[in-house]
């Protein structure tokens, strides 16, 4: 094949990386005149590509047919899915960034064809430089959790990018500090040995006139900060097209095995950024500090190593490190006494380790989804315009109208004695006497107050810690629990539902998108992981939510007993709130994907949901998902004064306690909706893990709160 150039530019480095990455033999041709050109392909503008089919001009046609000739590359994804994602990032690259670089790169061409002045120039100028910024800035954001654009591996998309900024950084127009995220993507890419030598990247300019921060980015961080190590999790991305490089990783032994005799140490490091190890291979002769490493205690010791990328014989990876220096950071001082060493620990046992358990394969995994999906979160709201409100944690409302609560006081003096708490004439305990001068909890919900926000901002959420004294040993239940709580103005049940629909969705697509190696482990190696995650969690995204009433429900359930095809504990009637074994047997069994109940009795629920006009029952809806049953909570709330006052006393409650919440009916009343989320559930949900306990840190439950 033959690429006739008549305009080399970074187009046609595009091209090479391409041919280079593939192993494929392109010869270059250039300064081309236009008029061979035209006669080869009667579309052409700067460069040709001759293959025995024929011509092809327009880099991406290009680019595209070099890396379809080797699918073993990898370079068009390893799915049909990341195929078609590759084909829209290339042409985000060429619609989105292209143009405006040829505009920086390479103006007197427009000024020569379009006849441009002066001041049409710095227009031009000012209006790519605006473009480019703007697209770096969504690409930042989207690569803050990313390697690569797409999957796992490098691909045309990062390569056609990639080349594209090179130019624009070397023309003084890309200031990269303002990219923190995109940064440390492009260093990767443009470093890759199989392409280094033709992108021929060096450094970025040292000043110019034209890279000054404009006023809104001059606040950003210039990114002083350095690993100074490469991450396991990119370094396993990488693969192959890492053999050669000289690397610096540091992190904790999970395994050690000796070979040939003792001269060499086998080494299986985790450094927390992956579920994947790398194996390094220290030898007595060739690597420093290999005493140091044999007599540090084995697992759990943590260590800096320098080393080589090889290939690994070892069955199951395809890289190895061959140590040249290795330097103990940490000892293990008593290694039979190590409680995460080397063996298959319970649950239950990890939990008694809680300091500890972070450095088990599950744990590690379940707090990466958990940052996962709590980024996921964030990004939904914020990219839908929602206000994220810090709600208080201490309150005097009770938002379920439950009553369990875990008071607040400071009557409880260290050394206090009972007879020293203030008392009323009655015998009651005198709050007036307390901190706050009245009675006042920890929140089981920031609903109340996030609505005070809703009702000014239209849109917002909170996103926080609540608390319960249910005295619940069961696998479902925390006391300290976190709560995404997002309210909606101007929207009614329909509406809550939907968003809360995208929601879930949007967290299982992020979960598969962005914690592939941390799903693959749950499913496929953890003993006790749900076989079928993914593909349940596929079937979430796939599927439209099934919809039905409370009654519906209720009937539905109670048909199915009678025909015999299910038996429960306890028989669903009208009027109970549906338990656990009734909302997953809808959403794994009936419907078989998440189902969302609608119109349940008022008695059961809230008194600020929405009172439907039938009078009994209220608007309000819980979405049920396999594997948990119930995920979310929602409803539309009462935005009519003298029901919700009503309401209040039919649920002993004194309307006057809440005057600051119907102040909100009084002033500007509006049709508004929420919904509840409990996170760990979110998690459980994502991770196929069982317990709520195995998903947060350090689990608070009736009789456990230590550490």
């Amino acid at each position: 094949m033959e690429l006739l150039v008549a305009v080399d530019d970074f187009c046609v480095k595009k091209v090479l990386s391409v041919a280079a990455y593939a192993g494929l033999e392109v010869k270059v041709i250039k300064g081309v005149s236009q008029e061979k050109l035209l006669s080869l392909h009667p579309q052409a503008r700067s460069t040709v590509l001759t293959t025995r089919e024929g011509c092809l001009t327009q880099h991406t046609a290009i680019v595209r047919y070099l890396a379809e000739m080797c699918p073993a590359s990898g370079l068009v994804g390893s799915s049909d899915f990341e195929f078609a994602e590759v084909d829209q990032w290339l042409e985000f690259s060429w619609m989105e960034i292209d143009v405006a670089a040829q505009l920086l790169v390479s103006p007197q061409l427009y000024i020569k064809e379009f006849n441009l002045t002066e001041n049409d120039k710095k227009r031009l100028e000012a209006h790519a430089m605006t473009e480019i910024s703007q697209k770096l800035t969504l690409l930042d954001s989207i690569l803050e959790e990313k390697t690569f654009l797409v999957g796992e591996q490098l691909t045309l998309a990062d390569i056609s990018i990639c080349c594209t900024m090179i130019a624009v950084n070397q023309a003084g127009y890309y200031n990269h500090t303002l990219y923190p995220s995109f940064h440390r993507y492009f260093m990767t890419i443009v470093h890759d040995p199989k392409i280094i030598t033709i992108l021929d990247f060096t450094s970025y300019p040292t000043s110019t006139s034209t890279s000054t921060p404009t006023s809104s980015e001059s606040f950003i961080h210039s990114g002083k900060w350095s690993r100074h190590r490469t991450r396991i999790k990119e370094l396993i991305a990488q693969g192959e097209s890492a053999i050669g490089n000289d690397v610096t990783l540091k992190g904790w032994i999970r395994t050690t095995r000796s070979g040939e005799k003792g001269k060499v140490l086998f080494v299986e490091l985790y450094d927390g950024s992956t579920s994947c190890r790398i194996q390094l291979v220290l030898s007595v002769d060739k690597t420093e500090g290999y005493q140091s490493v044999e007599g540090c205690g084995g697992a759990g010791a943590s260590l800096s190593v320098r080393g080589e990328v090889v290939p690994s014989p070892a069955k199951g990876q395809t890289i190895e490190i061959k140590v040249t220096k290795a330097e103990v950071l940490g000892i293990v001082m008593e290694p039979k006494n190590y409680p995460m060493a080397k063996k298959q620990h319970t649950l239950e046992f990890l939990r008694e380790k809680a300091h500890l358990r972070p450095r088990s394969k599950m744990f590690s995994c379940a707090l990466r989804m958990r940052h996962a999906m709590a980024y996921a979160s964030h990004k939904f709201f914020n990219d839908k315009g929602f206000v994220y409100v810090h709600t208080p944690l201490i309150t005097a409302a009770d938002c379920e109208g439950a009553g369990e609560q875990f008071t607040v006081t400071t009557l409880l003096p260290e050394h206090g004695k009972i007879g020293d708490i203030p008392s009323t004439t009655t015998g009651a305990i005198d709050y007036s006497k307390d901190f706050f001068g009245r009675r006042c909890s920890l929140t089981v919900s920031g609903q109340l107050n996030v609505e005070t926000h809703a009702c000014a901002l239209s849109d917002v959420y909170t996103f926080g810690p609540t608390f319960r004294a249910e005295n619940s040993h069961t696998s479902r239940h925390l006391a300290e629990f976190w709560m995404i709580e997002p309210e909606i103005c101007f929207a009614d049940i329909l509406d809550d539902a939907a968003l809360a629909e995208d929601y879930v969705k949007y967290c299982a697509s992020y979960a598969l998108e962005h914690c592939s190696d941390d799903l693959q482990y749950l499913e496929e190696e953890y003993p006790a992981g749900e076989k079928g995650l993914r593909a349940r969690l596929k079937n979430v995204i796939e599927n439209d939510f099934q919809r039905i009433t409370y009654t519906q429900a209720i009937q539905l359930l109670q048909s199915h007993v009678e025909k015999g095809l299910i038996s429960f504990s306890s028989v669903p009637v009208w009027g109970d709130d549906l338990g656990s074994e009734h909302e997953r047997y809808m959403s794994e069994k009936v419907f078989a994907k998440p189902t969302i109940v609608f119109d349940y009795p008022k008695d059961i629920k809230a008194f600020y949901m929405r009172l439907n006009d039938d009078g009994v029952t209220v608007a309000a809806m819980d979405i049920l998902v396999p594997k948990i049953g119930e995920l979310i909570g929602g409803a539309q709330r009462e935005e009519r004064l003298d029901i919700l006052e009503k309401r209040c006393v039919e649920c002993n409650l004194n309307p006057k306690d809440l005057w600051w919440y119907n102040d909100l009916r009084r002033y500007g009343s509006v049709p508004h909706a929420g919904f509840g989320l409990g996170f760990e559930r979110l998690i459980m949900f994502v991770t196929g893990l069982e317990n709520i306990r195995d998903v947060i840190s350090f689990p608070r439950v009736p009789g456990h709160a230590e550490f």
